[in-house]
C-alpha cells in the first residue's frame, strides 16, 4: 500500500498537470453581455467578510439569478439567513489548506450543477481551483496570487475607487468599468422559533432592557477591547437598567469569566450557543456593543442598534453597514495597523479607548432608536 505521505504527493502532481491544461467552455466572457442564470459564489472564510458580501448577492439576484455558495461550515448559518441564497455548499477544506486532489474531486461533484458563472471572493490562488477544475464557464475574480490561468473574467483591484470590501466585492458582479451606484446594506433573518428554544435552553428572559457585549475577536487580540473596559462599561449599563449578556464562541470564554468576575451580574453565554443561536440573541438586544468582529457585522444585519470597537482594523475597510452605528476609535499614528497582535507591544488603540466615551455613544444610539420609534408611531 501507498503511504498517505507518497498518495498525497502523486494527488498534487496530478492536480498540477491539470492545471496547465486548457479549460473547455471558456468563451471570452466579454464578447457579450448575456444573463448569468446560475452562479456559484466562492466565499470567504471571515463570518464578518461573508456578511459583507450579500449586496453582491442582493446585486445578483436583481437579474434572477440562481445563487449556489460555497463557503466554510461556520460560515453555513450566516449564509442559510440570506434570501438571496438558494443553496450553501459546505466547502470541506480548513483555513489555508491547499488539497489540490480534494479540491479537484469537489469540482467534479459540482460539474452537473452547470454553472454559468463563478464568482471568487477570496484573492488566493486556491480559491480560483474548485471553479477551473469544474469548468465553469466564465470564472470572475481579481488578479490575486497569479490567477490568470485559472480566471477568465479576472480584475485588476483599484483600492483608490474601491476603498471598502463590501465595494470590491459588489464589483465582482458588475460589467468591468461600470461605477457602483448604491449598496443594499446586508440583512439577516431572524428565526423565532429558534430564538425561542435558545431562551428556554439558557432560561433567558428579556423582561428588562437588554445590552449584548460582545468581547472577542477570532482574527487576534489586537482587536479586542480589554476585559476590563468591558467591565467598567458593564457596572454603568447595570446601573442605567440594563440586563448584560457576554456573547461569543467558546474560545471567548475566558474572556467572558474575566468580566465576569469583575461584573457579577453578567450572564457569560460564550461557547453556550450555536451561531445561529447567538444570531437570534443578538436580534433581541436594546444595544449591542462589539469588537470589529463577525458578530459585529451580524449585529449591524440585524439593525440593533451598535456601537462597534475599532484598534488595530479600519472602520474604512470593513464598516458595519446599518444606519444605528456609532464608531468608538482612537485617531492613533500606529492605528489601523492590521496585525493580530500588536507589534509594538503596548496596544493602546484599544487600552486608550475608556469607557465613559463608549458608554456616551451608547446612550446617544438607544435615544436615537427611541425617538425614530416614537415618530413612526400612528398619531391619535
Amino acid at each position: 500500500m501507498l503511504s498517505a505521505g507518497f498518495a498525497q504527493v502523486r494527488d498534487d502532481i496530478y492536480c498540477a498537470a491539470l492545471l496547465r491544461a486548457p479549460a473547455t467552455r471558456t468563451p471570452n466572457p466579454l464578447a457579450t453581455i448575456h444573463v448569468v442564470m446560475k452562479t456559484l459564489i466562492v466565499a470567504p472564510s471571515w463570518i464578518g467578510d461573508t456578511i459583507l458580501a450579500q449586496p453582491l448577492f442582493a446585486l445578483l439576484k436583481q437579474n434572477h439569478t440562481t445563487i449556489h455558495v460555497l463557503a466554510p461550515s461556520w460560515c453555513a448559518p450566516i449564509l442559510s439567513r440570506m434570501p438571496e441564497v438558494d443553496q450553501v455548499i459546505e466547502s470541506p477544506f480548513r483555513h489555508g489548506e491547499l488539497k489540490l486532489f480534494a479540491r479537484w474531486k469537489c469540482a467534479q461533484s459540482l460539474k452537473a450543477e452547470r454553472y454559468d458563472q463563478a464568482i471568487v471572493l477570496p484573492n488566493s490562488f486556491k480559491s480560483a481551483l474548485v471553479p477551473f477544475f469544474a469548468r465553469i464557464a466564465r470564472r470572475t475574480g481579481y488578479l490575486g496570487e497569479q490567477r490568470i490561468g485559472l480566471l477568465n473574467d479576472w480584475r485588476i483591484l483599484d483600492e483608490k475607487k474601491y476603498p471598502r470590501l463590501v465595494d470590491r466585492f459588489l464589483a465582482l458582479g458588475m460589467v468591468k468599468g461600470e461605477t457602483i451606484n448604491s449598496i443594499t446594506s446586508p440583512r439577516l433573518r431572524v428565526d423565532k422559533q429558534t430564538q425561542e428554544r435558545s431562551l428556554h435552553k439558557l432560561r433567558l428572559n428579556c423582561k428588562t432592557p437588554l445590552a449584548i457585549l460582545c468581547p472577542g475577536a477570532e482574527y487576534g487580540s489586537a482587536k479586542r477591547w480589554p476585559s476590563e473596559h468591558f467591565a467598567e462599561l458593564a457596572l454603568k449599563l447595570h446601573h442605567d437598567g440594563y440586563a448584560i449578556w457576554l456573547l461569543g464562541s467558546a474560545r471567548d470564554r475566558e474572556i467572558g469569566e474575566s468580566i465576569v468576575k469583575q461584573a457579577m451580574f453578567c450572564r457569560n453565554l460564550c461557547g453556550l450557543t450555536t451561531l445561529d443561536e447567538a444570531l437570534d440573541l443578538l436580534s433581541l438586544a436594546t444595544v449591542v456593543v462589539s469588537n470589529d468582529s463577525g458578530l459585529m457585522h451580524a449585529a449591524a444585519a440585524l439593525n440593533v442598534p451598535l456601537v462597534a470597537l475599532f484598534g488595530s482594523s479600519s472602520p474604512s475597510y470593513t464598516p458595519p453597514l446599518a444606519d444605528a452605528v456609532s464608531i468608538a476609535r482612537l485617531d492613533l499614528p500606529c492605528s489601523p495597523c492590521f496585525q493580530r497582535e500588536c507589534p509594538l507591544g503596548h496596544l493602546k488603540c484599544l487600552r486608550e479607548l475608556k469607557p465613559e466615551p463608549v458608554h456616551r455613544l451608547l446612550m446617544t444610539q438607544v435615544a436615537a432608536r427611541k425617538s425614530h420609534h416614537h415618530a413612526s408611531q400612528p398619531a391619535r
